[in-house]
């Protein structure tokens, strides 16, 4: 239709007047087409022109936005919003020509009620042109419940899990420490004079089983509390390096044969130092558990995009997929000795890093873990200078992996 029209307009010297009444009715029949579409719409949308002048207006836009009541076509855009944040805001990018997506606005309505705004502000474009500007809003205040009851859910569930198991760690040092207690009562009863040596052994114990409840209260509390880190730019390669040197001689003795693979060019991350060491000594310390015969482990970091890659592989025992989904709950261990923590410390430590962390394994074929860091923008250009470990001729399967990253 619109191409019809505009070739009936480019005759349009050449058409006779019940042609051009033909005409008009085709255009106000398009437009009337074009304002049910908008006007149906849930979102809102207002539309300037090259000098911020408002051109039209849908009428979700009317019932999100407070606007200034009368006519709002030909004024300035920011001045027909009554709301000084939002008028501010859109005066800001539409002077400094920003586009901006998904902005959150709070505004309180009548009866105390309370809605959230996400507003995006948008070229208009024509034939590769731009035209104006589109104001697009949207009510996402359900949204924005829903997604705060699921979190109030989920803290629920995992508050749940996490009691549960340390009930459960707790119950057997104080059910040994009771134990222990009764048998020295026993001994007081029968003997009216005993002496230390008598009663040193079940006190030895006592003693263990107190520091294994005060290592259950830390470790809790630790899971718990927000961390106080402290975030700078730093080397992630640097810390690789000074790991993985500190672990050799350990790695040497279970019989692990470790390869350190650090692409030079990485940038560098914002890390909180001591936290960072910690979380990448638990998840080699959990690599050589999966390989109590020995085996291989390989520690690789490249960039990809606006992230570094960190991953940690090992050829171990693996993990069945039930397993797989339960490693980062608290108090999950499949070992005899485990304290089930060690990798929820991990997970917590790398989201408080703005980070993202993923596992892939196959029961008796190893595990992959992989890390990834958001690059600071001001950290583009900080590359690592210092040369890490070269690859070997015989390691080619293992950069198959790097090579077929988005399979792994």
């Amino acid at each position: 239709m619109r191409k019809f029209i505009q070739r009936a307009l480019n005759k349009l010297s050449k058409l006779d007047s019940q042609q051009i009444q033909h005409l008009i009715m085709d255009l106000a029949s398009e437009n009337e087409n074009l304002e049910i579409v908008l006007d149906s719409m849930t979102d809102g949308v207002l539309a300037a022109d090259t000098e911020d002048r408002v051109i039209l207006c849908n009428k979700a836009a009317e019932r999100l936005l407070p606007l200034v009541p009368g006519d709002i076509y030909d004024r300035l855009l920011w001045e027909v919003i009554e709301d000084l944040d939002i008028s501010q805001f859109v005066q800001t990018c539409l002077r400094t020509q920003d586009t901006v997506e998904d902005r959150e606005f709070t505004l309180s309505g009548p009866g105390g009620n309370t809605r959230i705004l996400s507003i995006s502000i948008l070229p208009l474009v024509q034939a590769g042109k731009v035209q104006g500007s589109i104001l697009h809003m949207q009510d996402i205040s359900e949204k924005r419940w829903r997604e705060a009851r699921l979190r109030r859910a989920e803290s629920l569930a995992s508050l749940t899990t996490l009691t549960a198991g340390v009930a459960h760690e707790i119950k057997n040092p104080l059910g040994s420490i009771g134990i222990h207690i009764q048998l020295i009562q026993r001994m007081l009863k029968n003997n009216k004079s005993v002496k230390e040596d008598d009663i040193g052994t079940y006190l030895e114990v006592i003693n263990e089983e107190v520091d294994r409840l005060n290592r259950i209260v830390v470790d809790f509390l630790f899971a718990v509390r927000p961390m106080d880190i402290h975030p700078v730019v730093g080397c992630l390669n640097c810390l690789l390096r000074d790991l993985m040197g500190f672990m050799q001689y350990e790695l040497e003795q279970a019989g692990i044969q470790s390869v350190v693979d650090l692409e030079d060019s990485i940038p560098h991350i914002m890390m909180d130092e001591k936290f960072m060491k910690q979380a990448i000594l638990n998840m080699v310390k959990n690599a050589m558990n999966a390989m109590p015969e020995g085996g291989r482990l390989v520690v690789s970091s490249r960039k990809k995009g606006d992230e570094v890659i960190l991953r940690i592989i090992d050829d171990g025992i693996g993990m069945s997929s039930e397993v797989m989904g339960k490693i980062f709950e608290p108090y999950f261990t499949t070992r005899d000795f485990g304290s089930g923590i060690g990798l929820t410390l991990v997970y917590k430590i790398i989201k408080e890093h703005g980070g993202d962390i993923s596992v892939v394994s196959q029961e008796g074929r190893g595990t992959t873990f992989t890390l990834s860091f958001p690059v600071p923008q001001s950290g583009q250009h900080l590359i690592d200078s210092t040369h890490g470990d070269s690859r070997s001729p015989g390691d080619s399967a293992q950069w198959e992996v790097w090579e077929n990253e988005d399979e792994v």
